[in-house]
């Protein structure tokens, strides 16, 4: 299943070295580094901490990809003040056809190196200027989570949110459930938590990937099946 990241890759000419970051959706942070075009050294995946209880409490900016993103920053940081100054890969934001490696089992704080997934962002990764802000926005906002306003330029674009939509994230936001009417069949329930399927007494709670992959199918079945806006055939002169 796809796994959306955010990374940069930077390097250092005077010692021919280069050091490539990124962190995934599931908060796993990938580091690696070596000499030009060399195969590079990649330091065991850092899984984010782990919460004592879930948090519902994202709308507010405290979410478990809150401190990864921050390691993601200050890995740019140092690298910049060690010198690694050449842009090799710009911050962005891709999606990569990889599955991610499950995580470390309990006890265990870092899993196993992922090269397949670095491969990968650097073979996706796009070969245009950007800033880490703009790819963290990019990043936070995939992910349905708040980009904070400071941190907002001039040059990106953002979509408003439907009314509609505001008003769910409020409702959710403060605990309360979204559900379909009952009257379907088939339906959903909405949390802070999750998202889960129903049809009838059955149901089936979906992942953060999955849920991602439905928006995208229900987003494309949407603008397939709109409704020209053009000229109304009442206006056009044209026969119904």
């Amino acid at each position: 299943m796809p796994v959306i990241a955010v990374g940069f890759r930077l390097g250092r000419a005077v010692v021919g070295r280069q050091v490539t970051v990124l962190l995934t959706e599931s908060g796993v942070l990938h580091r690696s580094h070596g000499v030009y075009g060399q195969p590079p050294e990649l330091d065991p995946p850092k899984p984010p901490p782990r919460q004592p209880r879930p948090d519902p409490s994202w709308s507010t900016g405290q979410h478990i990809l809150a401190g990864p993103i921050s390691a993601l920053r200050e890995h740019h940081a140092t690298a910049t003040e060690r010198g690694y100054t050449e842009v090799l890969i710009a911050p962005a934001c891709v999606r990569v056809d990889v599955e991610e490696h499950p995580p470390p089992p309990t006890g265990k704080r870092r899993g196993r190196p992922h090269p397949e997934l670095t491969n990968a962002f650097i073979g996706t990764a796009p070969g245009t200027p950007g800033t880490l802000d703009a790819a963290v926005d990019e990043f936070r906002t995939l992910l349905g989570l708040p980009v904070r306003p400071g941190t907002v330029t001039g040059q990106l674009r953002r979509t408003p949110v439907p009314p509609r939509s505001d008003a769910m994230l409020r409702t959710l936001a403060h605990g309360t459930a979204i559900t379909s009417p009952e009257r379907f069949p088939v339906g959903w329930i909405v949390t802070p938590q999750g998202v889960t399927l129903r049809a009838g007494r059955t149901a089936e709670s979906l992942d953060r990937p999955a849920v991602l992959e439905l928006q995208a199918a229900l987003t494309a079945w949407l603008r397939l099946t709109q409704p020209p806006t053009g000229p109304s055939v009442r206006g056009s002169g044209l026969r119904p």
